[in-house]
């Protein structure tokens, strides 16, 4: 039996995707005003993004508990699989990580193996996909893990955000950043080279990150062939721009395309009018 492959809902993978390559998705939890509920399952975007609208309404958000990851890793082992290699988002962002790792040394190291992806959204997807892939062509727990791995390495994610509030209230980035970007009025353009959430650039308004996005993400995919995916929150116009810009831009070179509105989870920290890039080169 071939090795499975777990990620987490924060991969914003089309779920006809996540089923045809057989991942197993465990999602993480949005408590909104107090009442929680299962990204992509009991909590959608719009969920999210109404209830950063409303005054005096809390959005928090909560990995799954270790527990959880056991109970997937075992079922999937009883059902035959050889091994587990388990995906997900940074660890600076969250505490996904750390469960799925007290799940597998529950389980057992030798059979399930966990990847910081040091990213999310297809920044996680690409590699969660990668495994998925190697998996597929019979390869072993340490084929499916290096695969993940090399991925990793070749993924790289650009956002534009329409304020560093939410972002700070969450914690992803410090007070001092957040102050700077609403005292100069800026749009921030972050990226996250070492898994944590850092600005890359500064512009003046909206349509300006737009193109600066694109610019990154071409500079990104150098000379290679990349498969791109973009992301948006409560703002589809702004993911269609994209993606005609980069198509036009990159040409021959682009080959899969993907298009998902970020969760409830990033919604909850990003904000709405979130628009993301992520490149993946391909080997």
């Amino acid at each position: 039996m071939p090795v499975a492959v777990v990620t987490d809902s924060t991969a914003y993978l089309p779920s006809d995707l996540a089923r045809a390559r057989g991942l197993t998705v465990v999602p993480l939890t949005v408590v909104l005003n107090g009442a929680e509920g299962l990204e992509g399952v009991e909590t959608s975007p719009a969920d999210a993004t109404r209830a950063l609208s409303a005054r005096r309404v809390s959005v928090s958000t909560s990995r799954p508990a270790p527990e959880q990851f056991a109970r997937v890793y075992r079922k999937l082992l009883a059902e035959g699989a050889d091994g587990v290699v388990s995906v997900h988002l940074s660890a600076e962002l969250s505490g996904t990580v750390e469960a799925a790792r007290l799940a597998a040394a529950e389980v057992g190291d030798d059979r399930v193996t966990v990847v910081d992806s040091r990213s999310t959204g297809m920044g996680l997807g690409f590699p969660a996909l990668a495994a998925a892939a190697a998996a597929a062509r019979g390869a072993d727990l340490t084929g499916v893990r290096d695969a993940a791995l090399d991925a990793v390495a070749r993924t790289t994610i650009y956002f534009y955000v329409d304020t560093l509030e939410f972002l700070r209230r969450g914690g992803r980035i410090n007070a001092a950043e957040a102050l700077l970007g609403t005292a100069l009025s800026v749009k921030p353009i972050m990226h996250m080279p070492d898994g944590a959430i850092v600005v890359k650039d500064k512009v003046r308004t909206a349509s300006r990150g737009v193109a600066r996005l694109v610019d990154l993400a071409v500079e990104s995919a150098g000379d290679a062939q990349v498969d791109v995916a973009v992301h948006h929150l409560a703002a589809p116009q702004r993911a269609e721009q994209l993606l005609t810009a980069l198509t036009a831009r990159l040409g021959d070179r682009l080959h899969d395309t993907y298009v998902t509105e970020a969760g409830a989870v990033v919604a909850a920290h990003a904000g709405p009018g979130l628009a993301c890039v992520v490149v993946h080169r391909r080997p």
